[in-house]
């Protein structure tokens, strides 16, 4: 049974909530690092009961609905448990945006490009991101993938939706490959290349590019699985990246997630409930015709960020904080208050120093001194091993969104290369921009107003 026709119409980035009786606290929306989450009141189990009261929550319409055991209790033949908070929550797939940019930073994320196989064109990449959207709304309202239980993996069994989000976006090289060279907008030319660049071709850009986000790390794997085997023969995998984030409820409060270098990160990102948030983030309606596929889209850009850990952590406390202009313990600013208060850029310390260094990487990084240049950053730490010689090959898959890359990352990673204090403790080491269009509606694919055009 699925709960589809009964979902509330909306935003698709808002989480619905899946709580069961005696369950903690449920997750509040919220704008990437900043996603809080608030307690939530018991229901009965989704199999039982689809649908429920409608709530308005911070970040838009928020679903009172109940959660099974996953989409596979009803085939058992018994009564479904309750799914505890994190298992029951889940983002919508459609809606105007695609689910994954506004959704609260989950505590599971892989990264996949593709490239699209010799001898598919427009026609077989249509067909796979109509049966990758297939599977990802399946798998969002935590259902088996395509074909039922008998043709699942079964990885997530007994697992709830646990926020999983599945988000598709284009490569420059998706247009040329499927003769849409004339629907490539602008805003997807080529990134400049930067002085802290030291990029792996093989690494770097795809045809395609999908983002896979849960608060359970095998709800994560099932759904990059099941999009892989997907693709067939009409996409291979160019290359894919594991991340991770802070568990929910690992931490006695909602706090801005902590980055590999122990810094809170994300603090200043833009929030949905500030006026100027859509345009900044989603690309409007606009005049030209061959550009309207990606109205409620964003671009992403996409940075695996090596941080260089034994350099960073032989500075002390003090040092790490004048580099990057914030307090370590709590985020906040270092001209004073707490991690919200507005950081003065003017204010001295008695000695006549200005208390946030001048090339202090947050003061180089604030809109205020890049023109107002903002995006949305939603990132995942990285880990994937350490070398012989004890260096951990660690740190930071910089995800930003943006409604245009050249007035969102571009200025600020521009001002950035030319003095910020963090550069010789990290490396830019893969790199790509992708046109993420906007959300599906229901009966449609994501791209299909592409694809279709």
């Amino acid at each position: 049974m699925s709960k589809k026709k009964d979902a509330p119409k909306g935003n698709s980035t808002t989480p619905v909530r899946r709580d069961g009786p005696g369950t903690g606290g449920a997750r509040a929306g919220g704008a990437g690092a900043g996603g809080a989450r608030a307690g939530g009141a018991g229901v009965v189990s989704r199999r039982r009961l689809i649908g429920g009261a409608g709530a308005a929550g911070a970040a838009g319409l928020v679903l009172g609905a109940a959660g099974g055991a996953g989409g596979y209790a009803a085939s058992r033949g018994e009564a479904p448990a309750a799914l505890t908070t994190v298992g029951s929550a889940e983002a919508l797939f459609h809606g105007k945006h695609q689910a994954g940019i506004t959704t609260p930073l989950q505590a599971r994320g892989h990264l996949v490009a593709f490239d699209l196989t010799p001898g598919s064109g427009r026609t077989e990449a249509a067909a796979l991101m109509r049966r990758w959207s297939a599977v990802a709304a399946r798998l969002m309202a935590g259902e088996p993938a395509e074909g039922g239980r008998d043709h699942d993996t079964g990885i997530a069994l007994d697992a709830g939706p646990s926020s999983l989000t599945v988000t598709f976006g284009f490569g420059r090289t998706f247009f040329t490959r499927t003769g849409l060279t004339g629907h490539r907008p602008p805003a997807l030319d080529p990134l400049p290349a930067f002085s802290s660049d030291h990029l792996d071709a093989r690494r770097s850009d795809g045809d395609l590019w999908v983002q896979v986000g849960a608060d359970d790390a095998l709800v994560a794997f099932h759904a990059l699985r099941a999009l892989q085997k997907e693709a067939g023969s009409t996409a291979r995998v160019r290359w894919q990246m594991n991340g991770f984030n802070r568990t929910p409820g690992a931490t006695d409060r909602p706090m801005t997630a902590r980055n590999l270098m122990g810094q809170v990160d994300g603090t200043n990102n833009p929030k949905p409930a500030e006026s100027d948030f859509q345009e900044r983030i989603f690309v409007p309606s606009g005049d030209s015709a061959a550009y309207a596929w990606m109205e409620g889209g964003s671009y992403a850009v996409v940075r695996r960020i090596r941080m260089l850990l034994d350099d960073w952590e032989a500075l002390t406390v003090k040092r790490q904080e004048q580099v990057i202009g914030r307090r370590k313990a709590d985020g906040a600013p270092l001209s004073g208050g707490s991690e919200d208060t507005a950081m003065d850029l003017d204010k001295a310390g008695p000695d006549g120093k200005l208390l946030v260094p001048g090339n202090a990487h947050a003061r180089i990084s604030s809109p205020e001194k890049n023109g107002g240049a903002a995006m949305l950053r939603r990132p995942f730490s990285y880990h994937d091993g350490i070398a012989d010689d004890g260096t951990p090959d660690a740190g930071l898959l910089f995800i930003c969104w943006q409604a245009d890359p050249f007035r969102g990352f571009i200025p600020v990673q521009r001002k950035l290369d030319r003095g910020d204090a963090l550069s010789p403790f990290i490396r830019h080491e893969a790199s790509g921009l992708f046109a993420v269009p906007g959300g599906a509606a229901s009966g449609e694919y994501v791209g299909q107003r592409l694809l279709e055009a």
